[in-house]
């Protein structure tokens, strides 16, 4: 079986353990093939959570999950250096914390206070902890996917923009149809039943990590024309200068997105496009992710606040304006 075979059954499983959330497994995927971390953000109980642990379920991988509350200090994330008593004497060992895994969950980042949502900085962008002054690598395999909850805001602490931008994605969850939801009763009984179920059938063999690292070898072949690389940097333009486009947008955007937007959409793209079985990036692969690439790097004015905007109906608008290559 093929890396993108492997990728495929990958999302199958994830599939039948998320009801109707499609473009969320398609999210989440892409992120780990193009290895950036993601923002999911969603109202409580729509799975964001049960996502997570399903890709770390079946992919060869292990899991931590930090479940982040006011009174979390740095160390509970990064770890701490032990003391240690031994017969040659006195000693400092270093206990590894959660964040040291192959897929971290952190559950609901926003409840936590800036110290320890700085904690995950580092390892978001450089893959190592720093812990008295003694550097730590990351596995190879590593991503961080962060959950937080777009409504509730008492007792909880906004990330700030520059750490925003340190997210590869922010993906957003909805409510599901109602016939998905039908089956998501059925769904959840029926693990119900075979939880109790000693003669339960045997789960099948995780995905190998080779099969991520492959896969990722193979986009990085994917073949990005100057015209599609002229079009990602028109796009993150355009959100710098958006007069030279419209006055609605201009009067929607604050501020505009980084170049990390540009690296974002390069990479997102390519693992779009292999995903789909293409050797080349198309305008459409673009088009499909710029709204997670785009959505946490906008600074919408209050005027667009006002008026009832959102980073996607700008995008969307902005998506309309800039030539196609």
């Amino acid at each position: 079986m093929n890396a993108l075979n492997q990728m495929n059954e990958l999302k199958s499983r994830m599939s039948q353990a998320i009801i109707g959330q499609t473009d969320v497994i398609d999210r989440l995927v892409i992120g780990l093939l193009a290895n950036g971390n993601l923002l999911i953000e969603g109202l409580p109980g729509l799975a964001k959570t049960r996502a997570v642990k399903a890709m770390a379920k079946n992919l060869d991988s292990s899991f931590s999950r930090i479940q982040f509350t006011p009174d979390l200090l740095p160390s509970d994330v990064t770890g701490t250096e032990v003391f240690q008593q031994t017969e040659q004497g006195g000693t400092f060992r270093f206990d590894p914390g959660p964040i040291f895994a192959n897929i971290v969950l952190a559950d609901e980042i926003n409840r936590a206070p800036a110290k320890v949502q700085a904690a995950l900085l580092e390892a978001m962008e450089e893959r190592q902890v720093t812990v008295s002054g003694t550097t730590h690598k990351m596995e190879p395999l590593f991503i961080v996917m962060a959950t937080q909850n777009p409504i509730e805001q008492e007792g909880t602490y906004p990330l700030p923009e520059a750490q925003m931008d340190r997210f590869l994605m922010h993906v957003q969850i909805t409510y599901p149809p109602v016939e998905d939801e039908v089956e998501v009763i059925r769904l959840v009984r029926g693990e119900e039943v075979a939880a109790s179920n000693s003669t339960a059938p045997k789960r099948a063999d995780p995905i190998p990590q080779e099969a991520v690292f492959t896969a990722r070898a193979e986009i990085g072949q994917i073949h990005v024309s100057d015209a599609m690389d002229r079009y990602m940097a028109d796009l993150v333009q355009a959100t710098r200068t958006p007069k030279k486009l419209s006055d609605d947008l201009a009067r929607w955007i604050e501020v505009g997105a980084s170049p990390r937007a540009s690296l974002a959409l390069d990479k997102c793209g390519r693992a779009h496009a292999w995903m789909n079985q293409r050797d080349y990036v198309d305008p459409a692969d673009i088009r499909a992710i710029a709204p997670d690439v785009f959505r946490h790097r906008i600074t919408l004015s209050f005027e667009a606040q006002g008026m009832g905007k959102s980073a996607d109906d700008v995008v969307t608008e902005m998506l309309s304006l800039v030539a196609l290559p």
